[in-house]
């Protein structure tokens, strides 16, 4: 994680998919289990989703709060 990926999730909206357009920190925790089985995109996106889980799986959104 780069010190910066919080903000991004706050920032950087869906490329692409069902949820496009959305913030990837606003990502349900269900679409980002489905992209853990099914693998993450390389680079920047797919370590975004992935952190996103990671906080949504520890319950851990709050965090975002005060980034947006």
């Amino acid at each position: 994680m780069e010190a910066e990926d919080l903000k991004r999730l706050v920032t950087v909206r869906m490329p692409y998919g069902k949820y496009q357009g959305r913030l990837i920190g606003d990502l349900p925790g269900a679409y980002l289990a489905w992209f853990a089985r099914k693998g993450f995109p390389p680079g920047q996106l797919g370590r975004l989703l992935a952190l996103s889980l990671e906080l949504d799986h520890n319950g851990l959104r709050g965090l975002l709060d005060p980034l947006r």
